[in-house]
């Protein structure tokens, strides 16, 4: 009983003791809000990364791909059996796409991929990230009326809306141009004929015909050709701004009108589409500021525009193929690295442009398959069963979602490794201010240490005495610092918006990071670790002093005072 009414004693007396409690404090709340961030921050990217990543992927090194994806299917049910949840085939290439905006056309590099409408969100959650509400519900690839995402002013308007005004546009821009080459035709004829009258007249007669040809010609004009009001009048059309600025920069009203106008083609751009295509948002917007100062997603691109994509054929050697598509929809997971690059088209649209069906069996190759597994399934067990499946001899590979993304995974963890690792020297600071308090203590109470020795207390008593006093010290810090670390995690967004008003800067870019607020995940088995760390280290920086005040001797310690 006396070692806890010591330890109280000393901890309520000691003033200096405080500053060792506010160091283990400090440090726990560090590691608290540290770990809860940096948790958040990594669960949100391993969501988004894993909503377009399928479990597995069952890929070929072949540009042939795989000829029987049947075949395939069929071994991949047999081995994996009742862990499956979904299966689909997809095919992955690289391709160009080409849009015109304010008249000039740009060119951008794209991850062309060809899905499965009807199974491809078995196997991932790509159709949560669609703007449409119906896509969302069954992803299909044509273009909607409207409704796309109503939130967001600057894609109004989308859809067959939009597409309808374009194509009106288009064609109202086509007729202009048509009438104005028709303009020129005949002010170039009537300039020839100008020309062809004045040669004739400074010209001597060759023959009495051409003689009464040419003043017939004069008689019947009645002026001076070069005169003509007829003249006059194509030439004040063809040359006033205010004439022509209707046809020429009427293009420039919509950014997805091509200036050239197509001669002999049927397509009906107002009742009809090109193949769907669903673009990553970022490759039709850019994140940017208003002039208040708020974030907005600037849209060059609507769905409803068309675009044009060149993509190489399965032949060898390959050659480049250029096909128009329309956009239906886009796609936003907030992975800048998937919606700046992916765009989805129909599997079989991609499969027949490319030549990798099979005119005998109707069969197309694809170039991977992608497999859902069910919750309670080893991903890395399943990943094995497929690998003794397909050897690596067979040109196939097969790996998990996160094995194709291990570089960026393993440098997460990393950095929050050393995070932590720097954090704990906080707490290792604390320590050795424990520990140079204890030898002071130890050396200010020897005449206690000698009395209680010359009374009959053993040294391991003496000794728990000082090592009890490092666990309260230990416990009320890491007790103190839990409270105040989760009370920091829990107004985190509120604490940012004051530290941003004072400072005048954001703490993080939404316009890079993609976040509404900051995301923070808090888990207990983190929270019972750092307690336990912090408790540990200062119970270890009592070890010392204690084995020093157990050692000393009573005779000793009353002749020292």
């Amino acid at each position: 009983m006396y070692k806890l009414l010591l330890c109280w004693r000393y901890l309520r007396t000691r003033w200096i003791a405080l500053a060792s409690i506010v160091s283990v404090t400090l440090g726990v709340a560090t590691l608290v809000v540290v770990n809860s961030v940096m948790d958040g921050f990594t669960s949100q990217m391993q969501e988004r990364m894993h909503g377009i990543l399928s479990d597995l992927v069952v890929e070929t090194r072949s540009t042939a791909g795989l000829n029987q994806p049947d075949w395939y299917v069929k071994r991949i049910h047999e081995r994996l059996g009742d862990k499956l949840s979904g299966v689909t085939t997809v095919v992955t290439l690289p391709a160009m796409m080409t849009f015109t905006v304010n008249g000039q056309s740009h060119t951008q590099q794209i991850n062309l991929i060809g899905i499965d409408e009807s199974t491809y969100a078995d196997v991932s959650d790509f159709s949560k990230y669609l703007l449409h509400p119906t896509n969302q519900k069954q992803l299909n690839f044509l273009l909607q009326e409207n409704g796309y995402d109503p939130a967001r002013e600057a894609l109004q308007p989308a859809g067959w809306e939009h597409r309808r005004y374009a194509e009106a546009l288009k064609k109202e821009n086509a007729k202009q141009q048509r009438l104005f080459r028709e303009e020129m035709e005949r002010y170039q004829q009537l300039q020839k004929e100008i020309r062809e009258s004045q040669l004739a007249k400074e010209t001597p007669p060759i023959a009495a015909e051409q003689t009464r040809s040419g003043d017939q010609t004069a008689s019947n004009t009645g002026s001076d050709p070069a005169t003509s009001p007829e003249i006059d009048e194509i030439d004040s059309r063809l040359t006033s701004p205010s004439q022509n600025k209707g046809s020429l920069d009427l293009l420039n009203q919509n950014p997805s009108i091509s200036s050239a106008p197509t001669q002999g083609y049927a397509f009906d751009g107002e009742k009809e589409q090109h193949t769907g295509i669903v673009l990553g948002i970022g490759l039709g917007s850019i994140r940017g500021r208003d002039q208040d100062g708020k974030v907005k997603d600037h849209f060059y691109l609507r769905p409803g525009d068309d675009v044009s994509v060149a993509f190489p054929n399965a032949g060898t050697p390959p050659r480049a193929i250029d096909q128009s598509f329309t956009i239906v929809d886009f796609y936003e997971s907030k992975m800048s690295e998937y919606d700046a690059t992916f765009a989805f088209v129909p599997i079989q649209a991609l499969q027949k442009a490319r030549g990798m069906i099979d005119p005998q069996t109707g069969i197309g190759a694809v170039t991977s398959i992608q497999i859902k597994l069910k919750p309670d399934v080893d991903l890395a067990m399943a990943r094995d069963l497929l690998r003794e499946e397909f050897p690596p001899e067979s040109m196939v590979s097969v790996n998990s979602w996160k094995d194709t993304q291990g570089p960026l995974l393993a440098a997460v963890a990393m950095e929050t490794t050393i995070l932590n690792i720097l954090l704990f020297m906080i707490i290792a600071v604390a320590g050795f201010g424990i520990l140079a308090t204890f030898f002071m203590i130890v050396v200010e109470k020897t005449r206690d240490i000698g009395v209680l020795k010359s009374l009959g207390a053993p040294g391991s008593g003496i000794a728990a005495i000082f090592l009890g006093y490092g666990v309260l010290l230990g416990s009320v810090g890491a007790g103190v610092g839990l409270a105040v670390g989760l009370v920091f995690v829990w107004k985190i967004n509120e604490i940012a918006r004051v530290v941003e008003f004072v400072t005048g800067r954001e703490v993080f870019d939404p316009t890079v990071y993609y976040f509404d607020k900051i995301p923070t995940i808090v888990h207990p088995a983190m929270l019972v670790w750092v307690s336990i760390g912090s408790v540990l280290i200062a119970v270890l920086a009592s070890v010392l002093p204690s084995i020093r005040a157990a050692r000393m001797h009573p005779v000793e310690a009353l002749r020292y005072e």
